[in-house]
């Protein structure tokens, strides 16, 4: 899907230089990426302290091949 997009030059020459990509396209794809994953990592974060373990599981016996 094209698009035109109005992205400040300095904050894309910066992506770009970072990136280590050799297309403009690509170091925008990379950050679009990484931002997604970044946000995806933080919905796991809210999870801690909300699980309930149960203390009679053996996660040890359960990866046993035996």
């Amino acid at each position: 899907m094209a698009t035109n997009l109005s992205i400040d030059p300095e904050l894309l020459d910066r992506a770009f230089h970072l990136s280590g990509e050799k297309t403009k396209k690509a170091a925008v794809t990379k950050a679009l990426q990484e931002f997604i994953d970044r946000r995806e990592q933080a919905k796991i974060l809210d999870l801690f302290g909300k699980l309930e373990w149960d203390p009679d599981d053996d996660y040890k016996r359960e990866r046993s091949r035996n």
